[in-house]
């Protein structure tokens, strides 16, 4: 039984792989993302796709109009969008602190109360975050504002987990290693990651599918090197 998704950050690297996957798995799958035309152009079947950016209070109103209309209910929201800025803390400005916060931790907490109340028992919130953000693991200069946005949702998960623990509804964090993106290039320019997006989105798609009935408000560190 086909099921429905909502992936964020799918014009690129992991998202754009795991919108494939779940559509080649027959469930239907929303994906959100700035820039829509990547997933258009695959002109899958049972995939809708519109231009959504995290940081336009307005574009809310269009993923909850969308879900009311065509679905009345989700089964997976995957925040997998994710903003970057690799520059040394002396020269990061205030605004460049807000807008990675905006799409990393606003946008991943309005998004959910967005969907909350279309979810169900057995519903499964699962957030990408990096291992950047977990207390004790090895940090990098230039990723102030990057990595301490993600230690942000790990808190944020572990807080509706308790919250809408009597509603069934499962919250978990993936905290994710070098994967081979676009995005990490951008981290760490010229690392060659031993893991690739579609591997990383196949994990993804398991543990969103399933992880629900073994974790609840938990970070499971999903990595296999340094960084």
């Amino acid at each position: 039984m086909g099921k429905n998704i909502i992936i964020t950050g799918t014009s690129r690297g992991i998202g754009y792989e795991l919108v494939q996957i779940f559509a080649k798995a027959g469930h239907q799958v929303l994906a959100l993302s700035r820039n829509e035309k990547p997933i258009q152009s695959l002109k899958l079947a049972n995939v809708t796709s519109f231009s959504f950016d995290l940081n336009d209070a307005q574009a809310y109103k269009k993923v909850e109009d969308f879900i009311d209309s065509d679905w009345e209910h989700v089964d997976v929201l995957i925040n997998n969008a994710g903003a970057l800025v690799n520059k040394p803390f002396s020269e990061i400005s205030m605004e460049d602190f807000e807008n990675v916060y905006k799409t990393n931790v606003f946008g991943v907490a309005e998004l959910t109360r967005i969907v909350l109340p279309f979810m169900k028992k057995e519903s499964h919130v699962v957030t990408i975050s990096s291992m950047g953000g977990v207390q004790g693991s090895m940090k990098f200069p230039g990723l102030a504002a990057y990595s301490s946005s993600k230690a942000a949702v790990i808190t944020l998960t572990e807080l509706l987990a308790e919250e809408y623990k009597a509603f069934g509804i499962s919250f978990n964090v993936l905290a994710l290693g070098a994967v081979q993106t676009e995005m990490l290039e951008e981290a760490f320019p010229g690392y060659i990651a031993s893991t690739t997006a579609i591997e990383m989105a196949q994990y993804i798609f398991d543990f969103s599918l399933n992880g629900h009935k073994y974790y609840n408000g938990k970070l499971l560190q999903v990595s296999n090197s340094t960084p």
